[in-house]
């Protein structure tokens, strides 16, 4: 049997792990985990998914006369477990501090609980989109294919979950929920974004959505579109400012077509449609349609 020297190796990563906590200010005493768990947080969305839509997203056995028990059963321990992973990032966020342990307790049941009575509006928020998906895909057989197969509106259940994560204070858990949606469909649209009714992303492959995006009603997006920051300005000591609107408004009934690129906080107008493959950095009025032809001419009109 071959010889691995485990120990040896055990040993050399607790010393680059205790090289990193000295850098990071980080305190070496032994005790429980200090940050929420992707794989919990997994397990919660899961129960959550299925809380929402039961006959479809939930258990393969279950019967219409058992939804309420098994919405009340599973939302129940989707909380509990919820509130133990809030308290985890509360704690760790105001470790700086001199914050009692039961007021932290007391935030993290309070979001919770904000976050469960926000449940209902969410899945009303939710059929919009199914809709939109449905009525916007020609391919589409049924509200039900739709909400079973289509990457676009699992991505869209991952974020409208976590965008109320991130408005509760809890961005660590939010950005967690928005990454598994990520590895799972392609589509990256970060929780603190902000987006309406209605909201269809038609295949969703590589679709990338900046935090300060602000996204009207009835928007269609296509696969590979970009709304992200043209430039990130720093501070006087060369860091990055964190949080200043940087990304799109897109306005309500906007269309952008498959690998268009929009950057900056610029305004697509109400109706405007955004032809494939462009790149865009200036506000587009509204009603207008932007190709690569159009975009090409213009030099020549202005000349």
């Amino acid at each position: 049997m071959a010889h691995f020297e485990v120990g040896e190796v055990v040993r050399a990563l607790r010393g680059v792990r205790d090289e990193w906590r000295d850098l990071q200010k980080r305190s070496r005493e032994l005790g429980a985990r200090e940050f929420p768990s992707r794989e919990a947080l997994a397990g919660i969305v899961a129960s959550l998914k299925g809380a929402l839509f039961p006959m479809r997203l939930g258990p393969p056995e279950l019967r219409h006369e058992s939804e309420d028990f098994y919405v009340g059963h599973t939302l129940d321990a989707a909380l509990q477990s919820l509130l133990g992973q809030a308290g985890l990032e509360l704690n760790f966020s105001t470790r700086h501090r001199s914050v009692a342990a039961h007021e932290i307790e007391e935030r993290a049941a309070q979001a919770v609980r904000e976050f469960a009575n926000a449940l209902p509006g969410l899945r009303r928020l939710l059929d919009t989109d199914v809709l939109a998906a449905y009525q916007g895909d020609p391919a589409a057989r049924s509200v039900d294919e739709v909400l079973l197969c289509y990457p676009g509106v699992m991505a869209m259940i991952h974020h409208r979950l976590a965008h109320k994560l991130y408005q509760l204070e809890l961005p660590l858990l939010a950005r967690i929920l928005a990454e598994l949606a990520h590895a799972e469909t392609g589509i990256d649209i970060h929780p603190g974004a902000q987006i309406g009714a209605g909201f269809f992303i038609d295949h969703g492959t590589g679709v990338v959505i900046g935090e300060t995006a602000v996204i009207g009603q009835r928007v269609r997006l296509y696969q590979a579109v970009t709304l992200g920051a043209k430039r990130f300005p720093t501070d006087v000591e060369g860091h990055l400012q964190k949080g200043l609107p940087r990304h799109p408004i897109v306005e309500d009934d906007v269309v952008i077509y498959a690998g268009a690129t929009i950057l900056g906080r610029v305004r697509l107008g109400k109706g405007a449609t955004i032809g494939g493959n462009v790149w865009i950095t200036d506000d587009v009025p509204p009603g207008t349609s932007v190709t690569q032809a159009s975009l090409q001419k213009a030099p020549r009109d202005a000349a």
